[in-house]
């Protein structure tokens, strides 16, 4: 058992020397064999050992005799202890987790909280062979990709190692009753209301029996393949994600022509990076949800919409963009807001700052791209009796940029420009009581545009968008 999971430990490199580890204790068979184990080796590596131990509060007094056991075990190992109560019911009434999704996150917490603050560099748990299959095969029942069948990891980013995970757990239970090293039963392991415990004492011992007596050891490589598989995913994702996907926080973009260049299996990978940056997490993304995304950007229509957990996705024109369903409210597109003159409006909902100048001299020609020494739409100063105001764009504005024969409803301007349905909402245009003189991209109103004689000039430009 031992050079086993020093094997474990030094293929993955688990530890470094010197280094302080908290030993998750739950007080079950798996994480008591890991703490005696790690107590034995820890000279290997001069690891100093710290007991770790959460209380769920899930099961009233027999949860409290769990933590005065492992206290206990702790005092006799001569290591030190710490203790964390949570009252996971509760947490699940406020978030609405589940109760294991609840427990995972107050574990999760709990390490976190250790290793920030400098009591431990790593955090051991006692996850075995036994619970890699079980979770393989759940995932695998549950629809998952390659990313959830890759199913425990040996070592994560944020500093948990799982020494025991090439160790099945009879092999344990062996160890520990030829030593007489006691354990504690958690009753709820036995219930078959949980789908894990009806996986772990039903459908794989069935399929152990009937179909394959390696099950066990077969769906662990099947992880290990996995594990292999996203390494490799994660460094092409590394190179391609910036060339393909556009943030721009909460939302993400992704141009349908390119991203229809790749193959299958390069486009479901970067739709599902996309979905994990503009919504923070996969939690209740399946295929059906990427295969949906996938369908809408290979749509002939120039618009469409898809909703899934988390996230609106849109598009338009050329574009998909994924973002979370608060970002387009009402409460946030609409605005209207003094403009300055000379001066600067930070847009609402944008990183552009919309900038005023007055020049007293100017060249500038009579076009719809108007230009002076770098400023994007020239007005007739003299031509403006009133405040002015920038806002965003509402349905039904139009007005006559210049070049065109009259006035146009600026919706028209934008499907003839391809501008996305997104970039419309807070798109701004400048205007004096209700007559829109400036828009974005379409330029100056044709009755208030400089011409080359105009003095002073009012140029408009944007910067930082």
């Amino acid at each position: 058992m031992l050079e086993e999971v020093a094997k474990t430990i030094a293929r993955y490199s688990m530890f470094q020397p010197d280094q302080r580890v908290g030993v998750a204790v739950s007080g079950g068979a798996d994480s008591v064999c890991l703490l005696h184990v790690l107590r034995d080796l820890a000279p290997r590596w001069n690891l100093r050992l710290t007991v770790l131990h959460l209380d769920h509060q899930l099961r009233g007094d027999e949860s409290r005799q769990d933590a005065a056991f492992v206290r206990d075990l702790a005092a006799a190992l001569d290591l030190p202890f710490e203790l964390q109560e949570t009252d996971v019911a509760a947490r699940c009434r406020a978030t609405g987790e589940n109760l294991e999704q609840a427990a995972r996150a107050a574990r999760l917490e709990f390490f976190q909280r250790l290793i920030q603050a400098g009591t431990v560099d790593r955090i051991a748990t006692g996850h075995t062979r036994s619970d890699q299959a079980e979770t393989v095969l759940f995932r695998f029942l549950r629809g998952a990709g390659t990313a959830g069948l890759a199913g425990i990891r040996p070592v994560t980013g944020d500093g948990i190692v799982r020494p025991l995970l090439e160790i099945d757990r009879p092999e344990i239970e062996r160890y520990l009753g030829e030593r007489g090293i006691v354990w504690r039963n958690d009753s709820t392991n036995a219930s078959t209301v949980f789908a894990r415990n009806r996986i772990r004492h039903e459908l794989l011992p069935q399929l152990t029996r009937d179909w394959n007596p390696a099950m066990a050891e077969t769906l662990a490589h099947t992880a290990n393949w996995a594990q292999a598989e996203e390494a490799y995913w994660e460094d092409e994702l590394a190179r391609l994600a910036p060339a393909h996907l556009i943030c721009e926080p909460p939302a993400v973009l992704l141009q349908v022509d390119r991203l229809a260049t790749l193959p299958l299996a390069v486009m479901r990978r970067l739709v599902r990076r996309a979905v994990e940056w503009a919504k923070g997490d996969l939690r209740g993304i399946g295929f059906e949800h990427l295969a949906g995304v996938l369908e809408l950007a290979a749509s002939t229509e120039g618009h469409g919409r898809l909703q899934i957990p988390g996230l609106d996705v849109f598009r338009s024109f050329g574009w998909l963009r994924l973002a979370p369903p608060a970002m387009d409210n009402l409460d946030n597109r609409n605005y209207r807001l003094p403009l300055p003159v000379p001066g600067a409006v930070q847009l609402p909902g944008q990183k552009t700052v919309l900038l005023t100048e007055l020049f007293e001299n100017t060249n500038v020609t009579k076009t719809s791209d108007d230009v002076y020494n770098g400023w994007v739409g020239c007005l007739d100063w003299n031509r403006i009796s009133g405040s002015l105001e920038v806002r965003n764009w509402r349905p039904g504005d139009r007005y006559q940029p210049v070049g065109h024969s009259g006035a146009e409803k600026i919706k028209v301007l934008f499907h003839q420009g391809r501008v996305p349905l997104w970039e419309r909402r807070h798109w701004p245009v400048v205007t004096m009581s209700e007559a829109i003189l400036w828009a974005r991209r379409f330029g100056p109103a044709a009755g208030f545009a400089a011409s080359p004689g105009s003095r002073p000039v009012l140029g408009i430009r944007e910067t930082g968008g």
